[in-house]
This record gives C-alpha cells, structure tokens and sequence, in this order.
C-alpha cells in the first residue's frame, strides 16, 4: 500500500523519539499499532464485500444467460410431462366433501 523503506522508518522513528520522548513512545507505538490494526480490518471488511457484490453480480449474469437459454417453464413442462404419466391422476378436492353452509 504505502511504499516505505527501512531509511525512512528509521528517520520516522528518531524523530517519534525525539518529539514525544522515551517515556511516552512506547504507548504511541502501541496506539499506533491498533489504529493501523483497525484500519486494516476496515479495508478488509471493504474489499470483501466488494468481491461479494462482484460475485453475485456475475452469478445473476449466469443464471440470466441460463433462463434465456433454457426458460424454466420450459423445464417445468418437460419434467411434469414424464412425472404425471407415472403417477395415478387424483381426485379434485371439490370431490367427496360435504358443504357445511
């Protein structure tokens, strides 16, 4: 992310030391340390979900194509056509009841 070589840590480090002093640089360090975890995280969590958004936005694609090739009423049709042939045809529901009016 940032390009930042050992010189420039070292030049960073002395004057942290010099500026806050050894008493208090142990405590910036370690501050230092959870804001940089945090932002981390942060960037993370962000990517991540960028790449989940990415990944459903090309699965809606696939399954876009795949209606378009293969229309599922057409996939109903052919499955209830061989499914209805094997099972015995049932009663209507209005057959047998009584009407309780």
């Amino acid at each position: 992310m940032f390009d930042i070589g050992a010189l420039e840590l070292l030049v960073i480090s002395v004057v942290a030391l010099i500026v806050v002093g050894p008493e208090r640089l142990p405590t910036l360090a370690r501050t230092a340390g959870l804001w940089v975890g945090r932002a981390r995280r942060a960037f993370s969590a962000v990517k991540e979900e960028i790449d989940r958004e990415i990944k459903a936005d090309e699965l809606k694609a696939i399954l876009r194509k795949q209606a378009e090739s293969n229309p599922l009423e057409t996939i109903l049709e052919e499955g209830s056509g061989s499914r209805t042939s094997a099972k015995p045809s049932a009663s209507s529901p209005g057959e047998g009841s009584q009407d309780r009016s």
